[in-house]
């Protein structure tokens, strides 16, 4: 099984960690994380090289500046209906304005009408994070790291850290991101074929046996590689993390439950990290007004989207979306083809 005499240290040694690793891990958890760190690092590469040529499409940019109340409160609807519902949000925030004619609204505006959806998920969540706080205030005095509260708030803390460094080295490696082909509507449209394919093959061979009490650390790092992908426009946090959840066999409303509660580190700091553009760049008190807009009509209709999507995993599965999610991504890939056929 191991190694022979002959070879070197280091053959040796990453040998030892790939068996290891393949005794103590499912082939479905590998896939995870495999998935997550590789999603990560082609998306950073990817995202370098495009840079340094023009955009696939030509679309006008649209910021919040000159952005009028009703194109705020539309745009913070559809980040709501879309953030938790594994379709992408930053997909519809791209797509629906360009065929609405009004531009893209940009990278900064719409990680900052994401905490609006941050807002609803700690209101709709708020008796399950109290109850996690004291489980885990109670584990630290007592010294049992061994309650599931304490497990799945560490899980959650570490499943955080990919996605936060993917996400740094995305914006030190790609100084104009909105203007950049990594962020094209045909990035867009593959990743959201893509993405049905695999929520797809979850859908089809997960046993979803496992409930919210069996939920370990260990869930909460592999969902957080899957989460990481998310940095991928078109992916969909929630689409991700959902996908994986259902590749590790946890029940349907169990991993959109926690792929929410994963999520609010990461949503959180991708806003914050953003919304100190607002008073870089000047906005007027008309701009600052629209954005207010947005975010409570994001944090609206996230909230009703939250609540709906949990009921409906309870009874139903998850193939409406995956062939919603194939569906827009063809119409995204034959617009663009007709375009450039005209």
């Amino acid at each position: 099984m191991y190694a022979d005499k002959g070879q070197q240290p280091l053959t040796q040694s990453l040998l030892f960690i790939f068996s290891f690793m393949s005794k103590s891990i499912s082939q479905s958890h590998l896939y995870t994380i495999a998935s997550g760190i590789t999603g990560g690092i082609l998306l950073v590469l990817f995202s370098q090289s495009v840079t340094l040529s023009q955009p696939v499409e030509n679309i006008p940019n649209n910021s919040v500046s000159s952005m009028n109340v009703f194109q705020a409160f539309i745009l913070g609807m559809v980040q709501g209906l879309t953030e938790f519902i594994p379709i992408s949000s930053t997909a519809h925030l791209k797509a629906i304005p360009v065929a609405l004619g009004w531009g893209d609204p940009g990278v900064t505006f719409t990680a900052i009408i994401q905490l609006g959806s941050i807002v609803a998920v700690l209101w709709y969540f708020w008796q399950d994070l109290m109850d996690l706080g004291v489980g885990i205030t109670k584990a630290i005095r007592n010294q049992n790291y061994q309650t599931q509260e304490f497990k799945i708030g560490v899980g959650i803390v570490i499943g955080t850290i990919p996605i936060v460094i993917f996400g740094l080295m995305l914006k030190l490696f790609v100084k104009d991101l909105d203007n950049s082909a990594f962020r094209s509507m045909t990035t867009i449209a593959i990743a959201s074929i893509v993405m049905a394919i695999l929520l797809a093959l979850s859908e089809k061979f997960s046993q979803h046996q496992r409930d919210f009490e069996h939920l370990s650390t260990k869930d909460g790092i592999l969902m957080g590689f899957a989460q990481s992908l998310a940095l991928i426009p078109g992916v969909s946090r929630s689409g991700s993390t959902i996908t994986a959840g259902l590749f590790m066999n946890l029940q349907r409303a169990t991993a959109a439950r926690f792929s929410f509660l994963l999520g609010i580190p990461a949503i959180t700091l991708a806003g914050l990290v953003e919304f100190k553009d607002v008073f870089s760049a000047g906005y007027n008190s008309t701009s600052i007004v629209s954005l207010i807009v947005a975010l409570i009509s994001s944090g609206i209709f996230s909230y009703l989207a939250i609540a709906w999507l949990i009921r409906y995993l309870q009874r139903q599965d998850t193939w409406v979306f995956v062939w919603y999610r194939l569906a827009f991504g063809v119409v995204i890939l034959v617009a663009i083809f007709s375009k450039k056929m005209v």
